[in-house]
């Protein structure tokens, strides 16, 4: 789709690259919500309707951005798995597609996002429940701090059965557990 800036009005757009237009914005507006740049849901919406891969010129000129914003973009787009280098080129310049399949798309971001969740929380976890049972088990402790201290532990306990349920629902969504029923499109 060869478009001037995407951010200016431009006549010369053709009817399907304005009709487009608010798609991809609302494509980086629901980017947005989840914590992704919006200039960069933009990209990845120009890019999830091109018909061929792009390079970072190409996507420079369709964003009107510097070259090393860009490359930012596609580098936070790429970790994000919304978007892939592809191993060939084109006169020399790398190639980057944008992931298309909104289920794939959907699991990519959420895996990756809910597992950094996860990740953080039980090592934090981890360090602070063993330390709280010292605490309470300590006989100089009083008695006030002590009950405290269990009632923390009782709500990291809580949020420990939580994150359990969560790896187990990143795990699903990774082995496809809920694409493959009934209901989803393609996927019966």
């Amino acid at each position: 789709m060869k478009q001037a800036a995407f951010g200016e009005d431009n006549e010369h757009l053709s009817p399907r690259e304005q009709l487009l237009r608010p798609m991809i914005d609302a494509i980086a507006q629901t980017m947005d919500l989840y914590g992704a740049n919006f200039s960069y849901g933009q990209l990845y919406g120009i890019m999830f309707f091109e018909d061929k891969p792009m390079t970072l010129e190409e996507m420079k000129q369709v964003m009107n951005m510097s070259k090393s914003n860009m490359s930012y973009g596609v580098r936070s787009l790429i970790a994000s798995r919304m978007v892939t280098k592809l191993d060939e080129k084109r006169e020399r310049k790398e190639l980057y597609v944008a992931e298309t399949d909104f289920f794939q798309a959907f699991k990519n971001f959420f895996t990756l996002k809910l597992q950094r969740e996860i990740d953080v929380m039980q090592e934090a976890m981890g360090t602070v429940m063993p330390e709280l049972q010292e605490l309470i088990q300590a006989k100089d402790t009083p008695e006030e701090e002590r009950q405290a201290c269990q009632r923390d532990l009782d709500k990291l306990q809580h949020a420990g059965e939580y994150y359990a349920w969560l790896q187990r629902f990143v795990s699903g969504l990774e082995e496809g557990e809920f694409f493959g029923g009934a209901g989803l499109p393609g996927r019966e």
